[in-house]
């Protein structure tokens, strides 16, 4: 048995054995990395290049943003402002998150800063206001895929650059094409996540009626109350519903008093006006100048936090450290993974010779399976040199490349990347288990189904 294989049964391994009590994986796959590294003749230098550093920078900078955003009150200001727009109507508070997810990719955003804007967001309407926090934060991501492939999006330019130089025959209307198929994709990956969270409970019907931040919502129910079955963590008890942001972080300390609220030189509406700046100020940058969003929002987080005179314990007990450790040592274990050759091993295993379609299926099989542990994108662009020989057998230009886009993205709500990271950040603490777990099987499921959806609808377009 090859080092490869030796990884792929020792990842196996690692996720079965979540399910000991007493397990944590978080502190299990660094030594994993170090040890099957050991055995395969890598330093432990060479094992911790594979540490992300970027990934240490997005989520420690971006939940720093938002703790500040939290403490201040700020986030409470918004989510009640967005609940107001949509007239308290419960289905429409469950996509605000894709619109904007929608919205940030479709103007250039990249998948990670969109991610660190919707997922705080996300998760906060789904603590207010009885949401399931999976459906959220699929809501979100999926809102995020549905953007991805504008022309303006760094999967849309990349396809069609990449489908250019590899001469492909694509024809002119292929961005459109290509934005097109993302956009209803998008929706009926939402429409079904909807269906299944009104049909179950997991999203509840009727209006909220908008309240302050730290009272219970009311929510009015046309018809028989419908007491569905609790399939997502954080779905609210309507006896005792628990929804308020500022409980997110149980771990943290307990807000300011008021006598040290009245201590503070800046007044909360002044508070409010510097944290929607520094917001604004991170995605102007991110976007418009490909500026670190990580490293710009921890500028933010400081800059807020000696101007408004916050502890700064306050904020470094909000970011979710064990997120940190878990997602940090997976993706080190799925860099050396990588390194050895699993993934290339994996993608030999399911390549085959048949017809166009099944030949796209395959490619579709492997640029799911491979980008569930690994950046989509990277996925995409290595993947996409297959293609030509699809198209060669028959397959239509445009519907090849869609479809291993979609099937590279379609995997991407799963907690071993950056992605699902950021969202279990953004969940509040006691919710962050079982939404791992959630995430964990949600993704090992897009794995099955994704690429044969995406090449079923798509392969002949």
């Amino acid at each position: 048995m090859s080092m490869a294989d030796v990884s792929v049964v020792v990842l196996v391994a690692l996720f079965a054995a979540t399910l000991l009590p007493r397990f944590n994986l978080g502190l299990a796959a660094l030594p994993a990395a170090f040890l099957v590294g050991l055995a395969a003749d890598r330093t432990a230098d060479k094992v911790t290049a594979f540490f992300p550093a970027d990934f240490f920078v997005l989520i420690v900078g971006i939940t720093a943003l938002f703790a500040v955003a939290q403490l201040n009150g700020t986030l409470d200001w918004l989510l009640d402002g967005m609940l107001r727009l949509v007239g308290g109507r419960v289905l429409l508070v469950a996509l605000v998150p894709f619109l904007i997810g929608a919205v940030l990719t479709a103007i250039g955003t990249l998948p990670a800063a969109a991610t660190a804007v919707v997922a705080p967001v996300a998760l906060g309407l789904a603590a207010r206001y009885g949401i399931s926090p999976l459906v959220a934060a699929v809501l979100g991501i999926t809102g995020i895929i549905s953007g991805l492939l504008s022309p303006l999006a760094v999967y849309g330019t990349s396809a069609r650059r990449l489908g250019d130089t590899l001469e492909i025959g694509l024809p002119d209307s292929a961005p459109v094409v290509f934005f097109l198929g993302g956009l209803v994709a998008g929706l009926a990956v939402a429409a079904g996540c909807l269906l299944v969270g009104l049909r179950t409970g997991a999203v509840p019907r009727g209006r909220v009626s908008p309240t302050a931040p730290g009272t219970t919502p009311t929510t009015s129910v046309a018809g028989p109350a419908q007491a569905g079955p609790e399939t997502g963590p954080g779905t609210a008890s309507k006896a005792d519903p628990k929804t308020e942001w500022e409980t997110a972080s149980k771990a943290g300390p307990e807000p300011e008093s008021e006598a040290e609220a009245a201590g503070r030189a800046v007044s909360p509406a002044a508070a409010r006006v510097l944290t929607l700046t520094c917001l604004a100020a991170v995605v102007v940058l991110s976007v418009g100048f490909d500026a670190n969003i990580g490293y710009l929002g921890l500028t933010a987080a400081v800059v807020q936090q000696i101007v408004l005179r916050l502890e700064p314990g306050e904020i470094v007990s909000r970011i979710p450290w064990n997120i940190v450790l878990l997602v940090g040592g997976l993706l080190t274990y799925v860099g050396l993974m990588q390194d050895l050759g699993a993934f290339a091993r994996i993608s030999d295993l399911l390549r085959v010779e048949g017809a166009p379609l099944l030949s796209l299926l395959v490619l579709c099989y492997i640029a799911g399976i491979t980008s569930f542990a690994a950046s989509s994108i990277a996925v995409f662009a290595t993947t996409m040199p297959l293609v030509p020989a699809v198209v060669a057998e028959g397959a239509s230009p445009v519907g090849a490349v869609l479809a291993v886009a979609l099937a590279s993205i379609l995997v991407d709500i799963n907690p071993l990347g950056i992605t699902g990271g950021l969202i279990l950040g953004a969940a509040r603490p006691d919710d962050r288990p079982r939404l791992f777990r959630h995430l964990l099987t949600y993704g090992a499921v897009s794995v099955v189904v994704g690429p044969a959806l995406a090449c079923v609808a798509f392969g002949w377009w």
